[in-house]
C-alpha cells in the first residue's frame, strides 16, 4: 500500500472547509468565503517545514467561470490566471475559490482592471504571499488552446504494471550513463483526498544527472492511480522521490491536472528555475 498523504490534522482541517459539501453560490462579491489551508499541513507526510524548500515553483490556476457586471450591469465573462508562489503559507481550498468567483456574477465592477485588483489583494491576504492574476478575454484565450507538452513521451513503452498506489523502489538509474532529457506522460491519475474523485492529468519530468530507467519512471508515475492527495502534494512527492532515487543536478516536475469545478491547476516544482508558458493542452 502506498503513504496516504492525508494526515489526521490534515483531515481535520479539510472537514472545516466547504469542500465535498452542498454549498449555496452568492452572487454578490464576498470575499470572506475563501478558505485557506496551510501548506505545513499537506506537506508534513513529505517532512518539508517552514520556507526551506527543495525547490522553487509555482502553482498556476486556470478559472474559466469567471464572470461580472460591467458598470451598466451588462456582464463580462473572462479566464482568469492566478499565480500562487508554492512558497505562500497557504494554499486555496478550490471550492472556496470556485465559490468566490461566483460571487462576482452580479457584483459591479468598474473595469476588468479593477476585477484584476481586487482578486490579487483577496488571494494575497489567504495565502499570505504575494499572488498574481491575469484577466484574458476570450477571444485572446481562443489562440492558447492545444499545447502541446515538451520532450519524449514514456507512454508507448511495452511495460507490464500492477503497481496503482505510490511506490519509489520502481525508479532506479543506469549507472555510468549520463543524461539530459525531458519525458512526459498522459496516463497520470489520482484521487482527490475528500471526495474521491478522479484527478487526470499530464505530467513533464525534465532533469540532467544520471539516466533514470524509462520504464521504471512510468511504473511510478501510473502508481499513484489509486492515491488520494491533491494535485500540489503530487507533484512535491514525485519531486522528492526522484531526487532521493536519482540524486539529478537538475530537475523539474510539472503538472497539468485536467479542470474539475471549472479550474485547472498546474503545480511545477524545480530547483533550477525552469518555467512553462501556461498553454492548455488538448484535454484541458
Amino acid at each position: 500500500m502506498g503513504v496516504d498523504l492525508v494526515s489526521s490534522k490534515q483531515s481535520d482541517s479539510l472537514g472545516e472547509t466547504a469542500l465535498g459539501k452542498k454549498s449555496e453560490y452568492p452572487c454578490v462579491y464576498t470575499p470572506s468565503l475563501l478558505q485557506a489551508i496551510p501548506r505545513d499541513i499537506t506537506r508534513e507526510n513529505l517532512y518539508l517545514y517552514g520556507d526551506k524548500l527543495p525547490f522553487t515553483g509555482v502553482d498556476t490556476w486556470n478559472a474559466y467561470e469567471l464572470s461580472w457586471l460591467d458598470s451598466r450591469g451588462r456582464p463580462e465573462v473572462a479566464i482568469a490566471e492566478i499565480q500562487f508562489p508554492c512558497s505562500s503559507a497557504a494554499l486555496i481550498e478550490s471550492k472556496s475559490l470556485k465559490l468566490y468567483l461566483n460571487s462576482f456574477s452580479e457584483t459591479r465592477f468598474g473595469s476588468a482592471y479593477e476585477v484584476r485588483q481586487t482578486m490579487e489583494s483577496d488571494l494575497s491576504v489567504n495565502a499570505k504571499a504575494t499572488v498574481e492574476v491575469k484577466i484574458t478575454g476570450l477571444a485572446q484565450a481562443k489562440l492558447s488552446v492545444g499545447g502541446v507538452l515538451p520532450g519524449d513521451s514514456l507512454d508507448e513503452l511495452e511495460v507490464a504494471i500492477d503497481t496503482y498506489t505510490p511506490d519509489a523502489a520502481l525508479l532506479s538509474v543506469e549507472l555510468g550513463r549520463e543524461a539530459t532529457e525531458t519525458l512526459h506522460t498522459d496516463l497520470f491519475r489520482s484521487v482527490c483526498p475528500v471526495t474521491g474523485q478522479p484527478d487526470w492529468a499530464s505530467l513533464v519530468i525534465a532533469y540532467s544527472g544520471q539516466a533514470i530507467k524509462h520504464e521504471g519512471l512510468l511504473r511510478y508515475l501510473v502508481s499513484y492511480r489509486r492515491h488520494p492527495a491533491f494535485h500540489e502534494q503530487c507533484i512535491e512527492k514525485i519531486f522528492l522521490d526522484v531526487m532521493q532515487a536519482a540524486a539529478p543536478e537538475k530537475l523539474t516536475v510539472y503538472g497539468r491536472f485536467l479542470r474539475r469545478g471549472g479550474m485547472d491547476i498546474n503545480p511545477l516544482r524545480t530547483n533550477d528555475a525552469t518555467s512553462y508558458d501556461n498553454v492548455r493542452l488538448i484535454r484541458q
